[in-house]
């Protein structure tokens, strides 16, 4: 059933190549001043738009799970932090839950993995991408499957950012319970400078239910956090989508270290999934340079939904 399910996933890039070995491969588009690029390594992959790097994304060489170690500004600033010696298993942006009471957030004896197999690539003129299945296991046991395909979006002129898609299919081998902390999810731990000293705006424009010290939990399309980093101000949005099962809730601190995560309140109702069923989540990340107000951070989520490659039927199911 999995693989029927990844068939059709792959079925619908156009140019696409699968990557089998470990040397450093370049696909781009045609010759262009901002073509987009994906450069694979030997522990990498590289998202790129003409010379500037959009994205890292780690993907073999992990001891617990793959993730984007770094993720740039239209001017090269990086936003994210990787493994800080507070919370070693804080990488980047990331992607995790628990599942089956097995966590796979924190690192420890107990934790499961996630490895990520069979790397695909497409490049088009509006974008490039790749993707790939990760098997979450415990020791020698596969709870889910997932078919993960992360892309960077061309953005017209006069809209500076770089701006990215995270899809996350998920198919358990039997069935499986979705559960977690107030913060599991797809979450992002900002860089040291941006700490403490940064704002986070939504689109509800609400304050948030305070969940304990500085976090707080807030339903919202989108929620940005605005900080400064080599002493230049950025800001960074993350995007809920209409298809996913629940609306995002937005898990947010800026002390004493700063974090934004997309949640689906698993601490408060869990996630059933049927053997054989998907469940498709869908985010969006944007980074600018600069402080930037609601209404250009509303503009550049309504020019995600229309961009960001959803398929047209969702296979969510809750139960």
């Amino acid at each position: 059933m999995f693989a029927a399910a990844f068939a059709t996933c792959l079925a619908l890039l156009n140019t696409q190549a699968v990557l089998n070995d470990k040397t450093t491969t370049r696909i781009s588009t045609p010759e262009a001043k901002d073509r987009l690029q994906v450069q694979v390594d030997a522990t990498e992959i590289a998202l790129k738009q003409g010379e500037r790097t959009v994205l890292e994304y780690r993907y073999t060489d992990v001891p617990f799970k793959p993730y984007v170690r770094a993720l740039y500004s239209p001017s090269g600033l990086n936003v994210v932090l990787d493994a800080p010696s507070d919370h070693l298993h804080h990488h980047g942006l990331m992607f995790a839950l628990a599942v089956n009471d097995v966590h796979f957030w924190a690192e420890d004896a107990q934790a499961g993995k996630q490895m990520h197999t069979n790397t695909s690539v497409d490049v088009r003129d509006d974008l490039a991408a790749f993707s790939g299945l990760l098997p979450w296991h415990v020791g020698s046991k596969v709870l889910l499957r997932e078919y993960r395909h992360i892309t960077v979006l061309h953005t017209p002129p006069g809209m500076t950012t770089n701006l990215m898609s995270w899809r996350s299919s998920l198919t358990p081998d039997t069935e499986a319970t979705l559960t977690g902390h107030h913060y599991y999810g797809l979450g992002m731990r900002f860089a040291p400078s941006m700490d403490q000293t940064g704002t986070f705006i939504n689109a509800a424009g609400a304050e948030g239910e305070v969940f304990r010290g500085d976090e707080r939990l807030t339903p919202a399309n989108w929620c940005a956090y605005t900080a400064e980093v080599d002493g230049q101000p950025v800001t960074v949005a993350m995007f809920d989508h209409p298809k996913n099962i629940r609306p995002v809730t937005w898990f947010t601190m800026k002390s004493p270290f700063a974090y934004l995560s997309a949640t689906l309140r698993y601490h408060e109702q869990s996630l059933k999934l049927e053997h054989g069923k998907t469940l498709d989540l869908y985010y969006g990340v944007a980074v600018w340079d600069g402080r930037i107000d609601s209404a250009r951070i509303e503009q550049v989520y309504r020019h995600w939904l229309s961009n960001a490659q959803i398929p047209r039927t969702t296979r969510s199911h809750e139960q």
